[in-house]
């Protein structure tokens, strides 16, 4: 069946709840009726994808408008060439017309929705026909790259979906969507890829002497993206993805050979994370006879955007985010630097506590908010456990924990901001074991809606030799208090978030550098993110953050471009 018939086929099984897999112009994307609460379910069950939100197809802005709040600047990035994912607020459900509510799982308990428009030819005659939204997410089993080809798809999507929409035009390379949000007026890229990548950034021209070769920066493990700076310009590639399954590997090589290829750039300087363990790390260590520069994650968060804003040192850099190895053997993610001509210098950052079982704490809130408590109140937490911890762990799980903290095993210590949110997270009632990254903090930061205060918990800036820590004993000891009074969670989160960017503005007047620059996943936080840039300004700073960089680790590849540009002079050190 080809053509119009094969057109209105697609169409006829959409409207009967049926999974559709359409082939566009950077992979496949797996379609399925958007109202439809059973064929999304059958979705997710399919797709291994519990309860991250997935992204809209509509028809039309207008019918956008019926369901979300569109700003001037959001619909002109939906109808923008580049064709995003855009992050949009639902309308109260009062408000939505009869017949154009969504199904519940779509984005369970999330106030955004991911809203594209059609941006190739056979969406706009697919939606002409259809006139309804569907859900369109990548054509892949989770955490795999997405399908290309007819052949690929079928072996890898056929438990997926139940029909193949599919043209004649091959795919060279695959490209997801990008998705962006609007922040502070301003458009903020949260994964590049279609339409953005490999746009290049021009290095400035004090930056020019230091390219004798070209380089390939291998970026991170997680929401990986590479770059290559060659011929006076970087070039940052498509997001790739997590790189923890075989097939993502492979398109993380391919991409690699495609980018060099097609500038036709021989890296004469491969640079990587400290982390050991990343693929990234270890495919840089084999990559020809090459020089080899290992750049820490969290100085490259803070160069990233640095080189982004065309920003010359001195400035301060601030990196809040999840996990990244520390130059001490330690956890890093909630971190200060001092940038200037000759250095990248750690200054300042929270105060570490223990993560329970190491990895396992990223993807369990509740083992981050019990190595938190551990540090407070050392074995007297396991005497009078947290109510909210209380049912979370079995008498089996807390005795094997207590004594990972106790003989200090498997407990690295983390000064990690993304882990503080987790364990806010789960201390104030919230998710004690996540189905996918960031969700914790996520559902912290949407319990923020209607909720208007200035108040803020106690957050002190320590002078604790060799570098100042934030100290967030005080403020957990409030909240707690707060929780044990049923203060609604709304307020808990707002006081949370407002102490954070006090203490953020209290270390940045302790060195006074009128620049700012806000790097790491922490900072895709709406509220988060307004409420510092609003406290910086008033402070008589000036902030800095990502627009078309991602803030997350898909903008790390930069940072490390620009850790090595500034060779010699800049070594990256801490106390």
């Amino acid at each position: 069946m080809g053509g119009g018939p094969a057109l209105q086929a697609a169409v006829h099984a959409l409207r009967r709840g049926r999974i559709v897999a359409v082939k566009g112009v950077g992979g496949f994307h797996l379609l399925v009726d958007a109202r439809n609460e059973a064929a999304v379910q059958r979705l997710r069950a399919r797709k291994h994808r519990e309860e991250k939100p997935f992204a809209v197809l509509f028809p039309t802005l207008a019918s956008v408008l019926r369901v979300c709040e569109v700003s001037p600047l959001e619909a002109r990035l939906l109808r923008s060439p580049e064709a995003p994912i855009v992050l949009l607020h639902r309308r109260p459900a009062a408000n939505i017309p009869s017949g154009s509510a969504l199904a519940s799982s779509v984005a369970p308990g999330n106030p955004c929705l991911g809203i594209l428009l059609p941006g190739n030819p056979l969406q706009h005659l697919l939606m002409a026909a259809l006139q309804s939204p569907v859900v369109c997410t990548s054509g892949n089993v989770s955490d795999e790259p997405i399908c290309i080809d007819e052949c690929d798809a079928l072996e890898r999507l056929g438990g997926i979906a139940d029909w193949f929409l599919v043209h004649n035009r091959p795919i060279v390379r695959p490209v997801d969507d990008s998705l962006v949000r609007v922040l502070l007026d301003r458009e903020m890229v949260l994964r590049r890829a279609r339409g953005y990548a490999p746009l290049p950034i021009t290095l400035a021209a004090d930056s020019l002497h230091h390219l004798t070769t070209p380089i390939l920066a291998v970026g991170a493990h997680l929401k990986n993206s590479v770059a290559l700076a060659a011929h006076g310009q970087v070039f940052l590639s498509q997001h790739i993805g997590d790189l923890t399954t075989e097939p993502a590997c492979r398109a993380f090589r391919r991409v690699i050979e495609d980018l060099t290829g097609l500038y036709a750039a021989r890296p004469g300087t491969v640079v990587s994370d400290l982390h050991p363990d990343y693929f990234s790390t270890q495919f840089a260590l084999d990559y020809y006879s090459v020089r080899q520069i290992g750049v820490q994650h969290h100085a490259a968060h803070v160069l990233s955007c640095l080189m982004e804003n065309e920003i010359h040192p001195p400035a301060l850099g601030i990196a809040w985010d999840g996990t990244g190895l520390g130059t001490d053997g330690t956890v890093w993610g909630g971190e200060f630097f001092l940038i200037t001509d000759h250095a990248c210098e750690r200054v300042a950052h929270l105060r570490p506590f223990r993560l329970p079982g190491g990895d396992r704490a990223a993807q369990e809130p509740r083992r981050a908010a019990l190595g938190l408590l551990y540090e407070c109140m050392g074995d007297a937490v396991f005497a009078r456990p947290n109510p909210a911890l209380a049912p979370a762990f079995s008498a089996i799980e807390l005795a094997a924990l207590r004594t990972m903290l106790q003989r200090r095993v498997n407990s690295p210590l983390t000064s990690s901001m993304g882990r503080l949110f987790d364990a806010v997270a789960a201390l104030t009632g919230g998710r004690t074991q996540r189905q996918y990254e960031g969700q914790a903090a996520m559902e912290l930061e949407f319990a923020l809606a209607g909720v208007v205060t200035e108040a803020a918990y106690s957050f002190p800036l320590l002078h604790r030799p060799p570098a100042l820590q934030l100290d967030w004993e005080p403020m957990i000891e409030e909240m707690l208090t707060d929780v044990q009074a049923a203060v609604p969670r709304g307020l808990i989160a707002a006081k949370f978030h407002n102490a954070l960017a006090e203490g953020l503005v209290a270390v940045a007047r302790h060195f006074g550098q009128p620049r700012v620059v806000l790097s790491g996943g922490c900072f895709q936080n709406r509220y988060l993110t307004e409420r510092v840039v609003t406290a910086l300004r008033r402070a008589q700073f000036q902030p800095f953050w990502h627009q078309r960089v991602p803030t997350n680790d898909g903008g790390l590849a930069l940072g490390q471009v620009a850790a090595v540009l500034r060779q010699p002079q800049l070594t990256i050190r801490h106390p």
